[in-house]
């Protein structure tokens, strides 16, 4: 076995050099060839290894008109202060799919600017798939700080939780919210907010100049029950009230108001950050998250968007 496992790290390695040579230096595979001392079959072999094990990451400059028009169409329709449309895909079934590298090169962008920031992190599958694709790099000039927990309700911890991901990548000051996503009264939610710890980082995130957040929506299926962070009989009871989607547990309704009900008084997350201070972007897509979308954006919770072209569609549809 531990043969085994050492060559198929030598196989990565090789994966990994003819990766380089052919995306980064623009050899041939004839040249790769020639440069590894392997036939040419097996440098072309190679170079595809080094894209189905993920060694190398492709990103598309090139603007794409139809997607540009449908981004301006957003801002000017919603008012919103930024807005990226990425290609769908039809024939896929993913919901992270193209704006999961978006929403990755936006953070990029963030990162890499020299003067400090204070940078909020929402949870879930996209913004945990965008962080992933984040390169590895020192950015100890800014802060950031988690806008809600990753406990379940059987006290388990989520493997969503983007704030842990990113520290393994990016060397900054990172502050994870050491709560709950919902606790089981406004009594408990008070009391653990008064805790220091928690006081600072409920300060910091209001402070945020850019925040990245998910959205979830609140139908049968939703992810904040799937995920246990929820019951069922909680999200019936906000159905019941109206309720189109929830950003960092937070659940508002078709107007982007966020609902006056038990539920929100349990939420422990941090409030969204201020919208007039900052930017406050979602990344989501799909059919069942676009009246939620909508509704962030009336309701101006969000004032940017990454999205896909078909969701895109539905948005500007009247």
């Amino acid at each position: 076995m531990t043969r085994a496992r050492g060559d198929d790290l030598s196989r990565l390695d090789d994966a990994a050099r003819a990766g380089w040579l052919y995306y980064v230096a623009g050899n041939t595979q004839d040249q790769i060839a020639v440069k590894l001392g392997i036939s040419r079959q097996s440098a072309q072999r190679l170079v595809s290894l080094s894209i189905s094990a993920g060694l190398v990451k492709v990103r598309i400059d090139h603007p794409i008109a139809e997607c540009l028009e449908a981004s301006a169409a957003l801002v000017a329709r919603y008012g919103l202060r930024f807005c990226v449309v990425v290609p769908s895909d039809p024939d896929s079934s993913s919901t992270t799919l193209g704006i999961a590298e978006a929403c990755a090169a936006e953070m990029e962008k963030r990162l890499l600017q020299p003067d400090p920031l204070v940078i909020g992190l929402g949870t879930g599958r996209t913004l945990k798939a965008a962080v992933e694709r984040l390169p590895t790099m020192v950015a100890s000039q800014h802060r950031i700080v988690s806008l809600t927990g990753n406990i379940a309700l059987d006290g388990s911890a989520s493997i969503y939780n983007t704030i842990f991901t990113m520290a393994d990548v990016v060397r900054a000051r990172h502050y994870p919210m050491p709560l709950p996503v919902v606790v089981s009264s406004p009594e408990e939610r008070a009391l653990l907010h008064e805790q220091k710890v928690v006081q600072t980082t409920l300060k910091l995130a209001s402070l945020a100049q850019v925040t990245f957040v998910g959205l979830g929506d609140l139908g049968p299926r939703a992810q904040l029950v799937a995920d246990n962070f929820i019951t069922p009989e909680d999200r019936q009871e906000l159905a019941g009230l109206g309720a189109v989607g929830e950003i960092t547990g937070w659940a508002f309704d078709r107007g982007g108001r966020i609902i006056a009900c038990r539920y929100n008084e349990r939420v422990a997350s941090a409030p969204i950050p201020s919208r007039a201070t900052g930017e406050v972007i979602v990344a989501a897509m799909g059919r069942q998250k676009a009246q939620g979308i909508r509704a962030a954006m009336l309701g101006e919770l969000i004032n940017g968007l990454i999205t896909d072209e078909a969701t895109a569609e539905t948005l500007l549809a009247r």
